[in-house]
């Protein structure tokens, strides 16, 4: 199963540092039963967007938790045995495709890391300040948010760790 762990750099620097992700339980996103029926594709690639997308959301609300945090969203992909990830239970907006790995997970068998390009932070930045008032029904706010969600987070493979670190 693919799963898709949000952080921020720092999350990553230190993931980096320790050589893994954790520790457990840590949340992912992945395509569970709920984001089938919420996206309503059977298309596994749509599907794993949408989960990299959930993850990505998850990022940014880190981000937004932290005003010192640079303003790019980071996500990890990572293969795990089905078995590893236990489906959040409930199925409203906020656990929608959230799973939770019982053990922390060697970052070298990671299958890629996605962050934003830099021309992606002012709409990052943007998105955070505006997360708040989005998820108590601003549509203005929404609508801010969802740009940061305009942009694609690129690819990056787990060798390319330091680099981003930089």
């Amino acid at each position: 199963m693919r799963v898709y762990v949000p952080l921020t750099l720092p999350g990553l620097a230190e993931a980096h540092k320790a050589g893994e992700l954790g520790p457990a339980p840590l949340r992912a996103y992945a395509v569970t039963p709920g984001l089938r029926e919420w996206y309503v594709s059977d298309d596994i690639e749509e599907l794993e967007y949408a989960a990299l997308n959930r993850a990505a959301l998850a990022s940014l609300r880190l981000i937004a938790a932290d005003p010192a945090t640079p303003r790019r969203r980071v996500v990890v992909a990572l293969d795990v045995d089905d078995k590893a990830a236990a489906a959040t239970p409930g199925v409203d907006e906020a656990t929608l495709g959230q799973v939770a790995l019982g053990a922390a997970v060697r970052l070298t068998v990671a299958a890629a890391v996605h962050v934003d390009a830099e021309d992606a932070e002012s709409d990052v930045t943007a998105a955070a300040a505006a997360l708040a008032a989005a998820d108590a029904g601003d549509d203005d706010a929404r609508f801010t948010v969802d740009g940061a969600e305009d942009h694609d987070l690129l690819w990056f493979g787990v060798q390319e760790i330091p680099g981003l670190l930089r």
